[in-house]
């Protein structure tokens, strides 16, 4: 056993996110407890990883409470497509409100390090572009989208406030849109949507006209930003945004996708659905500067990669 293993807790563990960053931590010699309630992770995206005897799956939701011992703990719990997250809207608020409340108390009680993975939605329908860490956003309280904003943002003054009452050990990143595989190709998110009807030639399709933009980040890029500032010094709490700055409007990503997996697909036009931000892009400069971490894998490339992942899939 290597010296600096580390006893570590993922929640979420088997969603998209997870799944990686439960692979790269076990690559790095660390025991992990990978948790999950499995209402939108999937056992088969952490299956290979049961034979490895540092590996442990838990069938757990965090909306309850939780006893285990381990120095770090990465909360990624929660529906993460407004799919999934509108399916059940209270449910969210609990996981979001509860599940953090549970994840702290546990860090609290045994001295353990913790991460929140917190959201670009918490800026909502931004009024400054791009968004800064410092910006506090433009988020309707009681609109359809409002379970997974306003319970993100509750979770990160949650946070804060056992930072600043119990000088707990955190590190709150707002992750940007992120792609790659292990995607769920029915979670509603916009590349997977547009990947799996490209790749079955049916329409593409856009909500609005296409022109309201978005940054997309290959999963790698993101699992390294996290792994970076976790390991950064303890005065650094974030929040810190992870994302990539490249901003690409939803039909450039469209007719991208088409090319890349040969597709026949034609392009229709949907209403837009209420609150859909019309632009997102990562302000990213304290991530460079603290962290010396930055996107490196650029849109055709990762699109490329999860192309094949999801061909494979659907064959």
């Amino acid at each position: 056993m290597k010296q600096t293993q580390k006893k570590i807790l993922v929640t979420g563990g088997g969603g998209f996110l997870g799944s990686h960053l439960c692979e790269r931590l076990l690559k790095e010699g660390n025991d992990v407890i990978c948790l999950d309630n499995f209402f939108t992770g999937s056992r088969s995206n952490v299956l290979h990883l049961l034979d490895n005897p540092f590996f442990e799956m838990m069938r757990h939701d965090i909306t309850f409470p939780l006893y285990v011992e381990v120095d770090e703990i990465y909360n990624l719990a929660c529906p993460a497509s407004p799919v999934h997250y509108q399916f059940n809207p209270v449910k969210t608020i609990k996981t979001n409100v509860h599940g953090a409340i549970n994840m702290l108390g546990l860090a609290k009680r045994i001295r353990a390090k913790i991460f929140q993975a917190s959201t670009s939605e918490v800026y909502g329908d931004p009024a400054v572009h791009p968004q800064p860490e410092t910006y506090w956003g433009h988020v309707n309280p009681i609109g359809i989208r409002s379970c997974y904003d306003e319970g993100k943002r509750c979770a990160e003054t949650l946070f804060f406030d056992y930072y600043r009452q119990h000088s707990l050990r955190i590190k709150v990143g707002r992750i940007f849109n992120t792609y790659g595989p292990n995607m769920n190709p029915d979670d509603g998110r916009v590349v997977s949507n547009f990947i799996v009807q490209a790749l079955n030639n049916r329409p593409i399709t856009i909500y609005g006209d296409g022109s309201q933009t978005r940054s997309f980040c290959y999963v790698d890029d993101l699992i390294e930003g996290i792994l970076r500032f976790m390991a950064s010094g303890d005065d650094f709490t974030g929040p810190v945004n992870l994302g990539n700055p490249t901003e690409f409007t939803i039909l450039e990503l469209a007719r991208q996708i088409i090319d890349l997996a040969g597709s026949g697909s034609s392009i229709v036009f949907e209403p837009l659905p209420e609150d859909d931000p019309r632009q997102r892009r990562p302000d990213i400069r304290l991530a460079k500067e603290r962290l010396n971490w930055e996107p490196r894998v650029g849109l055709g490339e990762g699109l490329r990669r999860t192309i094949e992942y999801f061909e494979n899939l659907l064959r």
